[in-house]
């Protein structure tokens, strides 16, 4: 986290744990036909419950917020998280210890309803998923997200590493390089990933941190395009000190995002793109 992003962070943290538990589960928002779908890790169990109340005061509701955490944390769930268990919001146990849990198990759970995912170290500011929503109206076969990235490759069909997959000023001319960045917020439609996104022993080989490029490959032999939300949200922001332990330091900081990408196109024979 950035020293800037501090004042901010705890700004943020204040207001949210000041709202009455009680508001939160008695909501008179709006809602759509949503699930929005995380996971979290050991480290980040006292402050995911942010997460979940920023969730929570979205301007747009989802039907259901969905946590899955790994088994190991089954009778050591803090009161702070435990609290806001109600109708619309469960914490679900996986045997999964990879990202990927975020999504494949409500996938299985919520065939018929569009699901978001998101990060479990962000606060998402209030009109985060009313955007996302919005674009899924005007577009629903594809997935929607908020910050997008542009996969690239040299002029010799090298590709380049993940820092450099940013969209070109004229915006792009492949559309099958967009990719959706899990952390920005990403709505799948139902039908949108290749059924093959449930194959845990593939992808623990091939993408075993990189969630992200799993569903992007998945979505591509689905034909799904990838597009971003139409509407800016603002910044999600990060809960101080939840950076710590972060898949960011390994995929991107030592480019092991570029090695599971290769892997993945090779073994699906989509290099390049």
């Amino acid at each position: 986290m950035k020293v800037k992003e501090i004042p901010k962070s705890l700004y943020r943290q204040f207001r949210l744990r000041a709202t009455p538990v009680k508001k939160l589960k008695n909501s008179s928002q709006p809602e759509a036909p949503l699930v929005v779908s995380l996971t979290s890790i050991p480290e980040r169990i006292r402050s995911v419950d942010l997460v979940i109340r920023s969730l929570l005061k979205q301007r747009l509701l989802p039907e259901q917020i969905v946590l899955w955490l790994p088994e190991s944390l089954q009778g050591h769930i803090p009161d702070s998280l435990k609290s806001l268990e109600h109708g619309r919001f469960r914490i679900a146990f996986s045997p999964l210890t990879c990202p990927h849990k975020k999504l494949i198990h409500s996938l299985e759970e919520f065939p018929g309803n569009p699901i978001v995912t998101c990060d479990d170290d962000l606060m998402y500011p209030p009109g985060w998923l009313e955007k996302l929503y919005r674009t899924h109206l005007e577009y629903p076969k594809d997935i929607v997200g908020h910050q997008i990235r542009y996969i690239r490759y040299a002029e010799d069909g090298t590709l380049l590493p993940y820092p450099q997959w940013v969209v070109p000023p004229d915006g792009g001319s492949n559309p099958k390089a967009f990719m959706a960045v899990g952390a920005g917020g990403v709505l799948y439609p139902p039908g949108s990933l290749d059924p093959r996104v449930q194959d845990r022993q593939l992808f623990l080989k091939l993408s075993p941190r990189a969630d992200d490029l799993w569903f992007k490959v998945m979505g591509l032999l689905a034909g799904t395009r990838v597009r971003a939300a139409l509407e800016a949200s603002g910044e999600p922001v990060p809960i101080l000190g939840s950076q710590k332990t972060s898949l960011k330091k390994t995929n991107i900081n030592k480019d092991k995002n570029r090695v599971q990408w290769e892997q993945l196109t090779e073994y699906f024979g989509l290099h390049p793109l």
